[in-house]
């Protein structure tokens, strides 16, 4: 594998024929999967902790170059264990200030944006590790207080909770607030998609409504609380493939073809428009791989149903006929 074309790809500057190129060396062994992420991360952590116009000329001036691979310093390795960047890269990290009303203090904030057809793992100040995944975006303290960990959320994350019995852990949404004190749970609040849900791995969590703090749910493992015509109602979870979207999958169970486009539309960062009104609401259930690309995913669609797709890579808009 030539590593500059990795790190064009990771830089988003591939074409359709070079993506496909990364995707079946990558497919090629574990070996090569195992390589694929750790450059990723390496340039990712260079990403998340460099500003935008001088990742290229840290790249280049921190590396040693062996045959076509960009070597990175051991600086640059350690990164990793501050932020480890399981896809593609970061693209806006900023900081602004806001008054504690109590206090009257500025409080300096960090705020995360994920884009489209990217995910990525952060570790928040108190150690708690926290997956996003693609269009969402975190606020958080730059450091936190001595009596609450208030993170704010828009998107879809998973965070895997320090322990910490005396400061509770908020993540609040437009919808609801869910607080714990050490614990796994994964939470999807798009603000385009009017929903509020929550997922309990481990541990336990309280979840309410932003609306009325009286309405309110205690979780326990292997339960989910959501939104229902602004009511809070639990259910139990049978299946926990869903959320294995940290891990690079994309998986639906019983989901209409129209929504799982609509979660192409955010993974893969393209435009899906369905021309076809004979496959919208047919249901699928399967699992793909993000590396494998849009593409393949739709091809093996197709082996199930018969449609058409054309891609237009220009405007990223593919349409389905």
């Amino acid at each position: 594998m030539d590593f500059k074309l990795l790190y064009k790809f990771f830089e988003g500057l591939t074409t359709q024929e070079e993506d496909e190129t990364i995707r079946q060396w990558v497919t090629d062994s574990p070996e090569n999967e195992k390589r694929f992420f750790e450059e990723r991360k390496i340039f990712d952590a260079i990403v998340l902790n460099t500003t935008e116009p001088d990742i290229k000329e840290n790249i280049e001036s921190q590396s040693v170059v062996s045959g076509n691979r960009p070597r990175i310093s051991s600086y640059f390795r350690e990164l990793i264990k501050i932020a480890a960047i399981v896809a593609i890269t970061l693209l806006g990290s900023w900081y602004y200030f806001i008054h504690i009303n109590k206090s009257n203090k500025l409080v300096a904030m960090q705020t995360i944006s994920v884009p489209a057809g990217q995910r990525l793992n952060i570790v928040l100040p108190d150690g708690t590790d926290v997956w996003l995944n693609a269009k969402t975006t975190i606020k958080y303290p730059v450091s936190f207080n001595e009596k609450e960990r208030l993170i704010l959320l828009d998107g879809q994350a998973y965070f895997d909770v320090a322990k910490d019995k005396e400061v509770p852990f908020l993540v609040k949404t437009r919808d609801g607030i869910i607080q714990a004190l050490g614990t796994k749970f994964d939470v999807m609040a798009y603000p385009d998609s009017h929903s509020f849900e929550t997922v309990l791995m481990e541990g336990k969590v309280k979840v309410r409504t932003v609306c009325d703090s009286l309405q309110s749910i205690i979780l326990t493992p292997g339960n989910k609380a959501y939104l229902k015509n602004g009511k809070l109602e639990t259910a139990y979870v049978d299946d926990f493939s869903a959320y294995e979207w940290k891990d690079g999958l994309i998986s639906f169970k019983n989901e209409s073809f129209a929504q799982i486009m609509k979660s192409f539309e955010k993974v893969y960062d393209v435009r899906i428009v369905i021309e076809n009104p004979k496959v919208g609401n047919l249901i699928y259930t399967g699992k793909f791989r993000v590396i494998d690309g849009v593409d393949y995913a739709l091809r093996v669609l197709q082996k199930d149903v018969k449609f058409k797709y054309e891609r237009d890579t220009e405007k990223h808009i593919v349409h389905i006929k």
